[in-house]
């Protein structure tokens, strides 16, 4: 409980806004973690029976998008992230399909809310921290970071089938704390931070076919943690949205930089490793 009210303490709020992408909101129910409000449903039979899924590209809701500063291209980044790590994991069940491909499931998330990194607070944090690290070293003592100007990120999810009818749905909020998060100097630091958390917890309620709250995590598995530092994907189909930034992207969120330093964004269609479209690969055998 001290430990709750600690990372409540220094925590942004996230609100679990609308922007009527789902096919329907009926039948949500709260389902929340230590740090993550959410609400939630799906329908596990139908879930679990499917085989194939096709990701629709992420977008900011335009109301998300006027109201944060962020540019297109940190937009960009930051779809593509959660893009990414959806594709990464719904691998461990689902067979990923082309986008213009018919699947038994077609998922989307949609961001409807974002809250800016404070730059300034941010760098301010990451000072505190190298002043700990020159005065005090090796003595294991946390450095909170400075709970102002703290980021946050909400997301509605949906699968729907072939018909068009919602499988699974979960409305998503969270925000960064003074504890578990990095301080990034650039708005859109926490953004991008929380956006593979949301694809981690939306991916779990479709691979299990229930809510990821609630229950002890999940150990990662061996594929995921080669993805995760950078490795090849375990489906080809997920090259498209580009390679986690690894372990260069753990070193670079660690000292604070901002995440275009580390991730390159999905693969451009000229690229040597993009994908080709499925009616131009070889026919499988």
């Amino acid at each position: 409980m001290a430990t709750l009210c600690l990372l409540t303490a220094g925590c942004a709020t996230a609100p679990l806004n609308r922007a009527g992408s789902l096919a329907s909101y009926d039948g949500l129910t709260p389902s929340d973690g230590v740090l993550t409000k959410s609400i939630v449903r799906v329908d596990k039979e139908d879930v679990l029976g499917a085989k194939t899924v096709r990701l629709v590209e992420t977008r900011f809701s335009s109301k998300a998008a006027a109201e944060v500063s962020f540019s297109p291209e940190q937009r960009k980044i930051i779809g593509n992230a959660i893009d990414r790590a959806l594709c990464f994991g719904l691998s461990d069940r689902f067979q990923i399909v082309d986008p213009a491909d018919q699947a038994d499931l077609t998922i989307q998330a949609v961001i409807t809310h974002a809250a800016a990194t404070d730059s300034a607070a941010a760098g301010a944090s990451g000072v505190a921290r190298v002043a700990k690290a020159v005065l005090l070293p090796g003595v294991p003592v946390p450095v909170p970071r400075i709970p102002l100007g703290l980021g946050s990120l909400s997301v509605e999810g949906e699968a729907r089938d072939r018909r068009g009818q919602q499988k699974a749905a979960m409305v998503w909020g969270r925000g960064a704390n003074s504890f578990t998060s990095s301080p990034r100097v650039s708005p859109d630091g926490d953004a991008y931070d929380l956006s593979t958390a949301f694809a981690a917890d939306f991916s779990r309620l479709l691979v299990t076919g229930s809510t990821p709250f609630g229950t002890l995590p999940a150990l990662p598995s061996l594929e995921s943690l080669h993805t995760s530092l950078g490795g090849a994907p375990k489906q080809a189909a997920c090259e498209v949205y580009g390679r986690a930034p690894g372990l260069a992207g753990f070193i670079s969120q660690g000292v604070g930089a901002p995440p275009s330093w580390t991730d390159k964004g999905a693969v451009s269609p000229s690229s040597p490793t993009a994908v080709p479209p499925v009616s131009e690969r070889s026919p499988a055998t």
